[in-house]
């Protein structure tokens, strides 16, 4: 997987990962000296040294892994893909004050909305359903 998303770019100089046994693999730490990237572990026994990180992972796995199903790599691969667009459109983040990306960014066209005529919008395949107007 590491291999697919660093297809096509340049690979990273930094690589900060956990304290997972899987991360001390020797064919994992192979490939990190082949592709001269230096693994940065977190500070042991400190799961909030990197908040950010573990917010955002936190959400993807309440909000969506555990009401997902998936069977292979690429179909979670292309339901993660699909998370990550609601996610940074049309989803209501609290440190936007309540509103979504679009609002705040330049796509919103801020129109009102008439409350006679709205239809759902299905996000990441009908796991959510957002009202848009029609």
């Amino acid at each position: 997987m590491f291999s697919t998303i660093i297809s096509g770019n340049e690979p990273p100089r930094y690589l900060s990962s956990d304290h997972d046994p899987l991360f001390e693999y020797h064919r994992w730490q192979a490939n990190l000296r082949i592709l001269e990237i230096e693994p940065i572990g977190t500070v042991p026994y400190s799961p909030i040294s990197y908040p950010f990180i573990e917010r955002l992972i936190g959400t993807i796995r309440r909000e969506f892994l555990d009401q997902t199903l998936f069977w292979t790599a690429v179909d979670l691969q292309r339901r993660l893909e699909s998370f990550r667009e609601y996610y940074n459109r049309s989803r209501v983040h609290a440190s936007l004050d309540g509103d979504t990306p679009a609002e705040v960014g330049a796509e919103s066209e801020n129109k009102q909305a008439d409350l006679e005529h709205y239809r759902w919008q299905a996000h990441c395949r009908g796991l959510f359903h957002l009202p848009m107007a029609a």
